[in-house]
């Protein structure tokens, strides 16, 4: 699935489990600032996944710091594909979420700072605003992910509780999406079930599971296809329209 996809996927997750608003789910409902930031938190979490890949589009999103984190990154996992799009992975980005969450420093005037949820959020916004063409170049990137990130920081404190979630939701929604895919991912990671010779001859099955040992559902085909665009246009409006509705909501409860 397209950068672009994954992030506006991410973005309608977190509109439909925690906005109150019209056609979503509410099942963790928080403030209306707190849909728009999360909004764009998950939109950037639904991009960690990919950064298994050294040269990849997230890889350049935040330079150098990102090239450094990807190249580590995909050693760990194995590769594109592997480690990061696997329930192992989810697990284990959900669990650094929460323990960046933790990091907390003492500064004089300004009290306990969550340095690790700031760092988190700004890596986060730096994968959302590349993959979403926001960004330009590296000092604009880093610039306007940092704005972002304080200003959750000073508007939406509570964020730092609900980013593991927004995490898990983000990860969670890029693994499925690339299982769509004719690729396919690695979901049992690092456990590698080869498909036995007998299903290779069944066309269906052979195409669900890969002699890699991906699994696929392959509903889009590749990447890009009019398929993808088919099922990504409605979600991406879904998106756009809860953090249209929640910011209208956030603005007037300003105003009041």
């Amino acid at each position: 699935m397209m950068g672009g996809h994954h992030a506006a996927s991410g973005a309608a997750a977190w509109v439909a489990v925690a906005s109150t608003a019209p056609y979503a789910l509410g099942w963790y409902p928080v403030s209306p600032l707190g849909v728009v930031s999360g909004a764009l938190l998950t939109a950037g979490a639904a991009l960690l996944p990919d950064l298994d890949h050294h040269s990849g589009t997230i890889a350049n999103s935040l330079p150098p710091l990102t090239r450094i984190l990807a190249r580590i990154t995909e050693r760990i996992s194995g590769g594109h594909r592997r480690g990061t799009h696997s329930l192992l992975g989810l697990a284990v980005f959900v669990a650094l979420a929460g323990a960046l969450g933790e990091m907390t420093t003492e500064i004089r005037g300004l009290g306990t700072v969550e340095i690790g949820a700031g760092l988190l959020s700004v890596l986060l916004m730096g994968f959302a605003l590349k993959a979403l063409k926001i960004a330009g170049g590296a000092a604009r990137s880093w610039l306007l992910a940092i704005l972002l990130s304080l200003f959750i920081a000073l508007y939406a404190p509570e964020n730092n509780g609900w980013l593991p979630i927004a995490v898990g939701l983000g990860v969670g929604v890029h693994i499925l999406g690339d299982l769509l895919t004719h690729q396919g991912v690695m979901v049992l990671w690092p456990l590698r079930i080869k498909r036995p010779r007998k299903i290779a001859s069944m066309p269906l099955l052979s195409k669900l599971w890969k002699a890699s040992g991906s699994l696929s559902v392959p509903l889009i085909g590749r990447a890009g296809s009019w398929r993808e665009w088919a099922i990504m246009v409605p979600v991406s409006v879904y998106a756009i329209y809860g953090v249209i509705e929640a910011g209208f909501a956030a603005l007037r409860g300003w105003l009041v």
